[in-house]
Parts: structure tokens; sequence; C-alpha cells
């Protein structure tokens, strides 16, 4: 007697295993993105051009990646572009002000963009209010405190003189220096988008710390019942995102040697619109790290490809509302096909 194999058993063959992949949308989208602007323009499409839409990418993308875990977690954070000018303003002020070397000036914006983190975190797991009602709530704090102490201490809304701080310029060749490659000169921060990405994708996809992101994601009170310790994961998380923001803070207040107090103001929609365009689903439990990166580089082709082509760059905010609706339904529809795939 045949006996019939067990369908869980079944292969779901290369072509569907491809298909339910949360990056496939953004993968396309880039593809689509790249090839309208690099038949409207050769710089778009030189080694050049490469280097600068690369550039946007990568602080967009180390932050997108922090973004889509606490995503994929099932949580949001509100202050995570804020966050960014805070960490920036502590070290200039501390290094500029106060005399700190760089590195003990960064440490200490370390410090704090944790404290920022783990608080945020703590406020949502024990009173289990919404983090966008959460973090809201220390966007506007920070949003106060980044104004009022520039102006106490400088009168105007900006802090600047970090070049003349002690340890500068390896902190800046780190962080901020370029690498010349085929003529033209990339910016290391496109490395350390490249590293967190990786870091991001093998956390999700060869720890047990990635099974529980998508378990508390997909499910918090299932999680908690397997075991899950889903409290400490969301912390987890959350100081996760403030240390990113605090990399990219570093990053952009060594290469300006400047920073603003409204530095980093509106930019964690753009955070969470390049996870959702990476293939992050806004109820959480399913997204990738890779995904988030290429929506990161379609911001950034989308952005200097537009100044390529000759255009109005006011019709970015357009193509960008238009990718985050058009991204939306097409992760909706690729988590149905997985579903029915796996069913």
């Amino acid at each position: 007697m045949t006996v019939a194999a067990d369908e869980r058993l079944a292969g779901t063959g290369l072509v569907r295993r491809l298909l339910i992949r949360p990056e496939l949308g953004a993968v396309v989208g880039a593809v689509v993105v790249f090839a309208f602007f690099a038949s409207r323009s050769e710089t778009f499409r030189s080694v050049a051009g490469v280097a600068n839409w690369l550039d946007p990418a990568s602080t967009l993308g180390i932050m997108a990646v922090a973004i889509a875990l606490l995503m994929i977690g099932g949580e949001f954070d509100l202050s995570a572009g804020v966050l960014t000018g805070t960490t920036g303003l502590i070290t200039v002020i501390l290094a500029t002000r106060y005399g700190f070397a760089i590195p003990v000036a960064m440490l200490a914006a370390l410090a704090a963009a944790l404290l920022v983190g783990f608080l945020n975190g703590l406020i949502v797991v024990r009173t289990g209010l919404p983090s966008f009602i959460v973090t809201l709530g220390t966007f506007l704090m920070l949003q106060g405190i980044n104004l009022g102490v520039t102006k106490a201490l400088t009168g105007t809304v900006q802090v600047g003189g970090l070049r003349r701080a002690e340890g500068y310029e390896q902190a800046r060749a780190a962080l901020a220096g370029t690498v010349s490659l085929g003529g033209a000169d990339f910016r290391v921060a496109i490395l350390w988008w490249l590293g967190v990405t990786a870091l991001a994708t093998w956390v999700l996809m060869r720890t047990r710390a990635g099974n529980w992101i998508f378990a508390v994601g997909g499910d918090e009170r299932a999680a908690r019942a397997v075991g899950v310790p889903a409290g400490r994961t969301k912390i987890a998380l959350f100081m996760t995102t403030a240390g990113a923001a605090w990399l990219v803070g570093s990053i952009l207040a060594l290469r300006f040697t400047s920073v603003q107090a409204n530095a980093g103001l509106g930019q964690e929609f753009v955070y969470i619109i390049a996870a959702v365009i990476g293939g992050c689903l806004l109820t959480g439990g399913y997204g990738s790290a890779v995904g988030a990166s290429i929506g990161a580089v379609i911001f950034g082709m989308a952005d200097k490809g537009i100044v390529f082509a000759g255009w109005d760059a006011d019709w970015f905010t357009f193509f960008l509302g238009a990718m985050l609706l058009l991204a939306t339904l097409a992760n909706r529809l690729v988590r149905r096909y997985a579903e029915e795939v796996r069913h």
C-alpha cells in the first residue's frame, strides 16, 4: 500500500521560497528605480554617482535596520530621529564646552542614548501603553531638551567647533571618513551600514534572540506562554534602536563638526518608511534587516536621482509617499501568499 507523503514535509521549491521573502518587493523596487534614473542620467549610474546616492542610504540604512528589528518585534519608536540629534549634541557640547576628548564624549552620549532606549522599553513593557504614545512623549521631551540646552549654552540653535576637540581626526577617520574606490570617494559610513545589516541579519536568522523577536511580534501572549522573555526582548530592541541613533548622530556630528538643535527632526518617519518598503509589517512579526537596507537604497537613489535627472526636488516627498503605499500593498500580498504556502 502506498502511503501519501506528509504535505508538511514537502519542499516549497526555490521560486516559492523567493516569493515569500519579505524583501522581495524591495528588491524589485530597487531594480526598477535604478533602471529608471540610470536611463535618465549618465552621472547617476557612474561610480561617482553610486557613491553619491549610497551616502544618504548609509546613515538611513543603519537606522532603518534597527527600526526594522523593533517593528518585527511589534513596536515603534518615534523618538529615534530626534535622538540622533540629542546624541550628536551631547558629543559636541562635552567635547567643545567641557574639554572632553571626543571618544569619552561619545561614550557619554552612548550611555545617554541607551538610557533613553531602556526607559522607552521599560515604560512600554511595565505599563502596556502603546509604544507610539510612549515614544511620541519621548520625542517631544528630547526636542525640548535639545532646543533649551543648546540655546542656554550658546544663545543660538547650533553647537559647533568639534574640529578643534581632542581626538577629532581619529574619530572622523573611523566614522565619517572616505575610502577611494574606482576614482570616487565612498563614505566609511557605508561599511558601518553593511556591518550593521549583516549583524542584524545573523541575529534574526541564526540566534535564539532572533526567534524571540519574531515570536513577540507575531503573538506576544503565545510567546510568553512558551517561555520567551518578551519584556527583556522588547527593552533590548528599544536599546538597539537608541544605539543605532547614537551611531548615526556621531557620524553626522563628526562629518559636519556641528549639530543643529533640530537635527533628526522628522527623520523617524523616513526610517519607518524604509523599513516598510523593505518588507516589515506594521502589525509586527514579519520583515528582514536586508529588506530595510534595500529600502534605504531606494531612498538614496530617489533622493539623488531626482536631482541628477534635473527635476524639482519637491517631487521626492511625492515619490516617498507613493513608494510607501505600494510597498504596504505588496507586503500584504506577499504575507497572504506566504501563509497560503505554509498551510
